[in-house]
């Protein structure tokens, strides 16, 4: 798409005025289809996305297929017990080798003309395939085509479309040691739940970001469920509305993330009990966590079974782990439009009640139908809505624990996580313009 003259979304996008503690994001980047468009070519094909999770590929021949990023992926683990990420698409006219979600196969036959490929991406057959040369498929240029780079930590696969990105584990930056700590749930390992989420909002993709670990809205967008776990549990006080409860940490790179210990009003499947759960389930949950200190230690059992954690890694990966643990992601078909993936993840040797109290947990709260979700879908496409009004309101305001917010303890009700995201989009928009210049 060729740019307006004098189009630069950096000249008017974000006012960060440290010194007067004012943040502010013009609402042009939620609507304009230019945006969009630098977004998808600075951010979506240069930083690493998330694929899928190795469990789900737990044993060779295990494949899933989905789209990352916009283009179609497909993961598998071949016989030699590699983990592969390939684009989707056959080698002769493109169409996809693969049309499952998810299964077991040895091969991959393209279903317009028959070629078949190995688990490994070799190109295995042709039909008639003496109509061709030698030379077409000498050094492997016919075989699926793997992405640039892929790569796993702690059972997360990630892949990025910049042959030139730097490692992993650099960009996850501070973000590595949250994704540890949702690996160590299970003294076995995690494994992904069978099914997904998979539904859409009519709104910008970058808000949804936002509110994934905004602390500041629970109180009024989710009084609806804080009323029910008041009927259900008696008395709760409302810690979301008081300063200090959690704080928000910028783990570099854009990730950021959002964190309580001990005070939230919800009950954990690992490993926090309620006074509305059976008394059998807390023992069971006592279980859980004093096994996990004989394997992690006190301080690191209880932050992870006591402690509630909303995971933002850049830009489009969000790992709530507080009433279960699940994963999410999304990407934006439209600027005023994007689709949501979400999963959910727990030991692999988890209890049979402890594994149906986490389903039940999650659906209540974070499901598409629980009380959070349906509530935070109407929030963002409100937002989107009330972008019209453009002309008489052009910004959003961002400012909120700004002229603190390089403290030991951001509050967790501060806008800390939506700067450190704003500021990583807008030099990753800069650091494109200037290559295009």
């Amino acid at each position: 798409m060729d740019r307006q003259p004098g189009f630069d979304p950096l000249s008017w996008a974000v006012q960060d005025d440290r010194a007067r503690g004012v943040f502010r994001v013009n609402r042009r980047a939620f609507v304009d289809a230019q945006v969009l468009e630098l977004e998808r070519r600075h951010i979506f094909e240069r930083c690493w996305l998330y694929v899928g999770h190795e469990s789900e590929v737990a044993s060779p021949g295990r494949f899933v297929s989905r789209n990352v990023g916009g283009k179609p992926i497909l993961m598998n683990r071949d016989s030699g017990g590699r983990i592969n990420v390939f684009f989707n698409a056959c080698m002769h006219r493109g169409a996809q080798v693969c049309r499952e979600t998810s299964g077991q196969a040895r091969n991959f036959t393209c279903p317009y003309h028959g070629w078949v490929y190995g688990d490994d991406g070799a190109l295995r057959h042709q039909p008639i395939p003496e109509s061709y040369s030698a030379a077409c498929n000498a050094n492997g240029e016919l075989d699926l085509k793997r992405v640039p780079k892929s790569a796993s930590y702690c059972g997360f696969v990630f892949l990025n479309f910049d042959a030139g990105a730097q490692s992993l584990e650099d960009y996850l930056a501070g973000a590595r040691e949250y994704l540890e700590l949702a690996s160590l749930h299970g003294e076995k390992g995690m494994t992904v739940l069978p099914g997904s989420q998979s539904y859409s909002a009519r709104a910008n993709w970058k808000l949804l970001q936002e509110n994934s670990a905004d602390g500041y809205h629970a109180d009024t967008t989710h009084a609806s469920y804080f009323d029910y776990i008041k009927s259900r549990e008696g008395a709760v006080k409302n810690l979301y509305a008081a300063k200090g409860f959690g704080r928000v940490r910028n783990l570099g790179n854009g990730h950021s993330v959002s964190e309580s210990l001990n005070g939230t009003p919800w009950g954990r499947p690992t490993a926090r009990w309620m006074p509305s759960w059976s008394e059998s389930l807390r023992g069971a949950l006592e279980d859980v966590h004093r096994r996990m200190i004989d394997r992690l230690g006190e301080e690191k059992a209880t932050f992870i079974c006591h402690g509630d954690r909303n995971l933002l890694i850049f830009p489009n990966l969000v790992v709530n782990d507080v009433t279960a643990l699940t994963i999410r992601t999304f990407y934006p078909l439209a600027p005023d439009y994007f689709e949501i993936s979400a999963w959910g993840l727990a030991p692999i040797d988890e209890a049979p009640a402890l594994r149906d109290l986490r389903m039940r947990n999650y659906l209540e709260f974070l499901g598409p139908g629980g009380f959070a979700t349906p509530d935070d879908q109407e929030m963002l496409e409100s937002c989107q809505r009330g972008y019209a009004a453009m002309g008489g309101a052009d910004w959003n305001d961002l400012s909120r624990g700004m002229a603190s917010e390089d403290g030991p303890n951001p509050a967790k009700q501060d806008e800390l996580q939506m700067r450190t995201f704003w500021r990583r989009w807008k030099s990753l928009l800069a650091d494109g313009s200037r290559v295009a210049a």
